[in-house]
């Protein structure tokens, strides 16, 4: 018989006396409903938003916005819920953005992305402060508050930009790890300034708690990865739709470990992530693939909360006082802090001009700023709304225009080769591995013949899939931008041939004798 869906009954749980709020199966139809609208029409916006140039942030928050008590009339104001789930969204986006993070590409640039994350997000909390104090007339611990919630640049905007801006990579690797690590910091400090009435600690003893905090993160971070990293290389799952799971469910781990202990669980995740996506693990690519879709959902889902949060007729009065903080924040203390934290890394001064503007901020401030309204801080609502528009005005102003910039100042590196997309498959039983290799467009493995790959003895290329056609190739097979290879290896050559496919996709056939990579890392 068909369960009664008007008269089930609430969901054990529920508040007494809030019936008209229980979650029953009817009202779960309709939220059902609403959820999956709001993602279709989500999903169908990020290409008005890929054509316009904007970061998809704008067309969610304006998702919410428009759903808001000012656009549909439906009504929410809950700051502690949007806290707890934007620390949520937060965690699985972080995730995300470790896991597709190569380390090959940011080794370089961790010591400078560290220093921007400590030293940079004081000079520019300084900085900010006194804008939003002696410019907008906050009081001190508004101003400060300020000064720390907008100092951190937001892992999703910036991944989302550098997808769709090829730069160097010594530029990138400092962008991506700037992004994850001053999540941590930030945290700590805007926590901090919103206890300052309750807590009366030296100068000292607080940078001491947060750079204990920092080291707990950290130490998770690693001990959850590595561990994580050797325990899904040696267990074979009975179903590779389990290995993206698990995966993430350990990036989780990390975040949760880390915070339990008293530590910074953003770093957690984020190094956890980091040693998982750059680890020999298998179905690598399925994994990423996995930890994008729900990344989407997340910035999805925390975008159009925070526009439900914000009431829209209540920011015209913060505006012009947004715009003042935010020009403060834009050319002012990010670039003062680039230019006098980098200055010892001896970059070229076009690298520093385009940091300075690629400090993209986006739900990170929106979220921090919930922290002193669930605090009762006062002027914590006036602090939200400012955010909001310094948020929205500024990520309109810089997004589209750092393309343009890059090519200004000839940083546009559209050109180089891009790296292989190898999956690996183990085969436990018979000891040895698949590896699905795709060819991308500006790989200089096009023209190479399979004889010329010079792969190690055990390994060989069984199966070419070009233009939707199979053959098993000869060795005088040349190949093209977009095959697909089917490579089996044993376990004791897998890694070098992974290698010396990497080596030959960025320097083709002569790679390796050359010098021009054959004895490169392996990195993903």
């Amino acid at each position: 018989m068909p369960f009664p869906c008007k008269t089930a009954p609430p969901i054990q749980g529920a508040s007494p006396g809030r019936e008209d709020h229980a979650l029953t199966v009817d009202s779960l139809n309709q939220l059902l409903l609403f959820s999956a609208l709001v993602l279709l029409i989500a999903v169908a916006a990020v290409r008005l938003s890929s054509r316009s140039g904007l970061p998809s942030l704008l067309v969610y928050l304006g998702i919410g916005v428009a759903i808001g008590q000012d656009g549909i009339g439906f009504g929410f104001s809950d700051a502690a819920l949007t806290q707890v789930l934007g620390y949520a969204a937060l965690v699985v986006i972080l995730a995300e953005g470790g896991l597709s993070t190569k380390w090959r590409d940011i080794r370089p640039a961790v010591p400078a992305a560290a220093v921007l994350s400590t030293f940079g997000v004081a000079v520019s909390v300084t900085v900010t402060a006194c804008a939003a104090h002696y410019l907008v007339g906050l009081e001190w611990q508004a101003a400060l508050l300020m000064g720390a919630v907008v100092s951190s640049t937001d892992a999703a905007a910036v991944f989302s930009v550098l997808r769709r801006v090829p730069l160097p990579k010594r530029l990138t690797g400092v962008l991506e790890a700037e992004s994850g690590f001053n999540d941590a910091p930030v945290v700590l400090l805007v926590v901090t300034f919103s206890h300052l009435d309750t807590e009366h600690h030296s100068w000292y003893f607080l940078l001491g708690e947060i750079a204990l905090e920092l080291a707990i993160g950290l130490l998770a971070g690693l001990v959850v990865g590595k561990l994580g990293e050797l325990g899904m290389r040696h267990v074979a799952l009975p179903a590779s739709g389990l290995y993206p799971i698990a995966v993430l469910a350990l990036c989780v781990l990390a975040y949760a470990g880390g915070a339990m202990a008293h530590g910074s669980g953003f770093l957690a995740v984020y190094v956890a992530a980091l040693i998982l996506g750059n680890g020999k693990l298998p179905h690598r690519p399925a994994v990423r693939g996995f930890a994008d879709g729900v990344a989407w959902i997340a910035q999805i889902g925390l975008f159009v909360l925070l526009g439900l949060l914000v009431t829209p007729h209540d920011l015209w009065k913060d505006f012009w006082p947004a715009v003042l903080i935010g020009l403060a924040l834009t050319l002012l203390a990010r670039p003062l802090s680039v230019f006098l934290c980098l200055d010892r890394f001896k970059l070229p001064w076009q690298d520093k001009v385009l940091l300075s503007w690629a400090g993209l901020r986006g739900a990170v401030p929106i979220v921090l700023a919930t922290i002193p309204m669930v605090a009762d801080v006062e002027g914590s609502q006036r602090i939200f709304n400012i955010v909001f528009v310094l948020v929205v005005v500024f990520t309109v102003l810089q997004g589209p225009t750092l393309p343009w910039l890059a090519h200004k100042l000839r940083l546009d590196r559209s050109d180089e080769a891009a790296d292989l997309d190898i999956e690996s498959a183990p085969l436990e039983r018979l000891r040895g591995h698949l590896l699905s290799v795709a060819i991308p467009p500006s790989s200089r493995m096009h023209g190479v013949e399979i004889a010329e790959l010079r792969l190690p003895t055990g390994a060989a290329v069984t199966l070419v899939v070009r233009d939707g056609t199979s053959f098993v190739p000869l060795p005088s097979t040349v190949l093209r931008h977009g095959d697909e290879l089917l490579v089996v290896t044993t376990d004791q050559v897998r890694d070098s041939a992974e290698r010396r496919l990497l080596s030959v996709s960025r320097g083709g056939k002569l790679a390796g004798w050359l010098g021009s990579g054959g004895s490169t890392a392996l990195h993903k």
